[in-house]
């Protein structure tokens, strides 16, 4: 005990040093404000590339541990899972051919990357959110042996002090809880990083958050999870559920989550912003800190602001202020965080092209945003883009108008003129708003993946959609075309081939009857949806046994009243089941031996799936049924 009291008292220590060390950052900072030390001379883009890695099954891999010594570059990272990794690109200077130089180096270094990658038969994909990652990959094997990622998983849960839930109800619903922050993992963002001088940062970052909602809307790519149709720009919902540290309690109070929005236009400078960040949310993560800030500024050293930095990293703005070093000269920037990976680099340029022609061709009416345009308004129109990407409705400047004509009509003028401003090549101006055009009149990467995975649906099983759309997408990346040139996919051309265990051949759509239901109930369902098996639930939607016809027609023979029996009387308790990484191969010869024609797939005691021997009859070489 007295060694466990020791080990807290440490920590507490440590905090408050780490503590000290973060106030200390913002007195620098305010210092260095004070006597114009920070860089307002120079302009640079930067841009950080999050991608997914996929299997020769187009599932999520297992190596980038691999790949990552193969490809021996430390601009590659970590992420969190073990299926994604992260490039980030050298910062260069906003002028000329800027925007292509950084599609060629993204092209060149994602080449690198899948050369290195093909060696483990893997491949590198592009989209915000990877359609075929399973809840199999979201257990914490699949996390990165970083002690960083454990960490902020142990801290986060700590906060918490509770599992995560995750609830997003679009055109379907997805309700889980989980044990990790590993749901975050399915994220893969193209993360894009303007400096901005010091004495506009305010009205630039006030500019930013107006104008995220219709630049989120015509880049929305992520409308799948777990095979759920949910919001055009899922990530949204995801990223905010999956670390969320807020509790929930009896009392009505407003609670502020990590990942945020904001809820109003800022005021000040920099400083103001991150002290309210330090204010607002908890310090959960510390580091040993080398240098004190205040030492290095009195030294007549630049300081890393060490401290604040690890803390601003944990508060996950869509829109973050940044401080940073570059040549020996500290500098400040705006991240764009809401942006997602894919569905090409060349989409994604022109995706940057437009936001920073957007930031740099800001109009003057708008240098304070707060007299002409509600803050609500401007949240609201993010989580609309977020729910319904181009096809929502926005508020601007007061009016209601089409994401698709805001666009069109009115930001990709700004855009041009932006960019214009800065010296960008014109044939680069027309070649990436163009495509932001082209987008905007014709469809989005949401817009495709939902019209193709529908299609895919009425012809094949979940699962194999999700494999045929993933096979895809890989596919039209490869060509080159942006998203507004892909054509559909060929449903009649894909076929399964990458199903191996009996979640991916499951059904889901299931009906169930609990056991103190009347038999009469169970037999009536059986009927209606011409099935001859149906699981028994209790009340904590735990599986407590099956009814068949067979036991019911068994049941009568013992003279049983079927019209004066509850479920629980005629029904099976030792149930024979699977779980979801049981293989197919093994559900087939278990269904065999037993003689059964299903087999309830359970994960902790709750059905959440049942397989049949018509599931699987194409699995089996003898014929299941033989």
């Amino acid at each position: 005990m007295q060694e466990a009291k020791h080990s807290g008292g440490v920590q507490q220590m440590a905090r408050a040093e780490f503590i000290r060390h973060l106030l200390n950052d913002i007195r620098a900072l305010e210092v260095m404000l004070k006597e114009n030390m920070i860089e307002s001379d120079r302009e640079r883009i930067g841009a950080e590339q999050e991608f997914c890695l996929v299997n020769e099954n187009w599932r999520p891999s297992f190596h980038s541990a691999e790949i990552l010594e193969g490809l021996s570059d430390p601009r590659f990272t970590t992420e969190l899972a073990r299926y994604n990794i992260e490039l980030n690109l050298d910062p260069i200077a906003l002028k000329g051919d800027c925007f292509r130089q950084m599609e060629h180096a993204l092209n060149d270094s994602l080449n690198r990357a899948d050369a290195i990658a093909e060696r483990y038969h893997d491949k590198v994909v592009l989209t915000g959110i990877l359609p075929t990652i399973s809840k199999n990959e979201l257990e914490l094997e699949y996390m990165t042996p970083n002690p960083r990622y454990m960490a902020l998983n142990e801290m986060i849960r700590n906060v918490r002090g509770a599992d995560f839930e995750l609830h997003i109800k679009g055109i379907d619903e997805l309700s889980v809880r989980h044990q990790s922050v590993l749901f975050e993992a399915c994220n893969t963002s193209f993360q894009m990083h303007l400096q901005i001088a010091p004495d506009d940062f305010v009205s630039s970052y006030n500019w930013a958050q107006a104008i995220s909602g219709p630049i989120l809307g015509i880049c929305a790519n992520s409308p799948l999870l777990l095979g759920r149709e949910l919001w055009s720009e899922t990530r949204i919902a995801l990223f905010q559920q999956s670390i969320d540290t807020r509790v929930s309690t009896f009392a009505v109070k407003d609670q502020i989550p990590r990942v945020n929005f904001g809820n109003r236009w800022e005021e000040g400078s920099v400083v103001d912003i991150f002290k309210n960040s330090i204010a607002k949310f908890r310090v959960i993560m510390s580091c040993d800190i080398e240098r004190d800030s205040l030492e290095d500024l009195a030294e007549g050293k630049v300081p890393k602001l060490q401290a604040l930095s690890l803390h601003n990293s944990t508060v996950y703005r869509w829109n973050r202020p940044c401080y940073g070093v570059t040549d020996g000269k500290p500098h400040l920037r705006i991240e764009n965080r809401y942006i997602p990976a894919g569905p090409t680099t060349m989409d994604e340029v022109a995706n940057f092209a437009f936001w920073v022609g957007l930031m740099k061709g800001r109009p003057k009416t708008c240098d304070d945003i707060a007299s002409i345009m509600e803050f609500k308004d401007a949240k609201s129109n993010f989580f609309k883009a977020s729910r319904t990407g181009k096809e929502s409705v926005m508020r601007w400047m007061g009016e209601q108008i089409s994401v698709r004509e805001l666009v069109i009509d009115h930001l990709l003028p700004i855009a041009r003129e932006g960019l214009a401003s800065c010296g960008i090549n014109a044939v680069d101006i027309d070649h990436y708003l163009g495509i932001i055009e082209r987008r905007a009149i014709g469809k989005t990467g949401a817009q495709w993946i939902i019209a193709n995975y529908r299609a895919l649906r009425k012809e094949m099983k979940r699962d194999d959609a999700l494999l045929a759309l993933t096979k895809a997408i890989h596919h039209y990346q490869r060509t080159g075309f942006p998203i507004s040139d892909w054509p559909s996919i060929d449903v009649h051309l894909e076929t399964h081939e990458a199903a191996h265990t009996v979640e991916h051949v499951m059904s889901t759509d299931l009906f169930t009857v609990h056991e103190n239901d009347s038999a009469e109930l169970a037999i009536n369902v059986m009927d209606w949806n011409h099935i001859h098996h149906i699981p028994v639930e209790d009340d904590k939607a735990k599986l407590v046994g099956i009814l068949t016809s067979t036991h019911l027609d068994r049941f009568r023979l013992r003279g049983g009243e079927v019209d004066d029996a509850l479920v629980k009387d005629v029904m099976i308790r030792s149930v024979i089941t699977a779980n979801p990484g049981t293989e197919i191969s093994e559900a087939i010869r278990v269904m065999k031996k037993f003689e059964i024609g299903s087999l309830p797939v359970v994960h902790e005691h709750h059905l959440i799936g049942i397989v049949t021997i018509d599931d699987v009859k194409a699995f089996d070489k003898n014929d299941v049924r033989g």
